[in-house]
């Protein structure tokens, strides 16, 4: 387990990074010093070749609550704070490096996922929520609109109509709803919820890194580009992954009849 942290904990073995988010007695709702700490996490984890998958989740009963608005708060008489900065500043980037990393993102959903928090689980590739866990598009209850990409994830994945709804009525959504919309990949029980993550994060890990990343670049991608756009990068990201040594690997298991050993190269 990393030190020298006081907002997140950070554990790398065997190829899997946990990110954890460690502010319990404020359900990890995020501070500018958790963003910078969170910040520096993912670019250690984007230079160590080591990792090959990564885990977010929450420590406590909560996954990540939002943006703490202790620290929003302005005393009678002063000016309102530019919430568009914060965005810029902290909230772009975030999850903009999330949804970028070269290589599968789990979100393990342990408990409330709220504003922020709840957009932050969605930027994951692929979703895992505790049955106790819910969904909260809090924006409307403070007067603001669904930032960290709340409004470009929330139609992608539920459709218009029901994506208003979560925005505009900002209604607790359980986790076996999520998965019943497709909001998330898969709703478990509480107690089965991190090992179910550990065994796909260890499968994940030890999968061809490079073609998941190729993967998870060309299906995010489809959503801006036509059919022919598509087929076009996917025969680009072919031609560049037919050239590669788990490639080569794959084939060699599948006609030997053995499991693979892929390396991520």
């Amino acid at each position: 387990m990393s030190t020298g942290y006081e907002t997140i904990l950070l554990e790398i073995a065997d190829g899997v990074a946990t990110l954890t988010l460690n502010r319990p007695q404020r359900l990890n709702s995020f501070t500018v010093a958790m963003h910078e700490e969170v910040r520096a996490a993912l670019a250690r984890i984007s230079a160590d070749r080591s990792v090959r998958c990564l885990v977010l989740t929450g420590a406590g009963r909560g996954f990540c609550a939002g943006q703490d608005l202790s620290e929003r708060a302005v005393a009678p008489g002063q000016a309102p704070r530019d919430l568009g900065e914060s965005i810029e500043t902290y909230y772009k980037p975030l999850v903009l490096a999330l949804r970028n990393l070269p290589l599968p993102v789990i979100a393990a959903v342990n408990g409330v996922a709220a504003g922020a928090g709840a957009n932050l689980a969605l930027a994951c590739d692929l979703v895992f929520a505790a049955r106790s866990a819910s969904f909260v598009q809090a924006f409307a209850k403070i007067g603001l609109v669904p930032d960290s990409g709340g409004t470009w994830f929330l139609p992608r994945l539920v459709g218009n109509a029901r994506a208003l709804g979560m925005a505009l009525l900002a209604e607790r959504i359980s986790a076996e709803q999520a998965e019943a919309w497709g909001l998330i990949w898969k709703c478990v029980d509480d107690a089965e919820l991190m090992p179910t993550v550990r065994n796909v994060a260890a499968q994940l890990a030890a999968s061809p890194t490079r073609g998941l990343a190729r993967t998870k670049e060309a299906i995010y991608a489809a959503w801006s580009l036509t059919l022919a756009q598509s087929l076009d990068l996917e025969r680009d990201f072919q031609r560049e992954l037919g050239r590669t040594a788990d490639y080569a690997e794959g084939v060699a298991a599948f006609l030997q009849k053995r499991a693979p050993r892929f390396q991520g190269q």
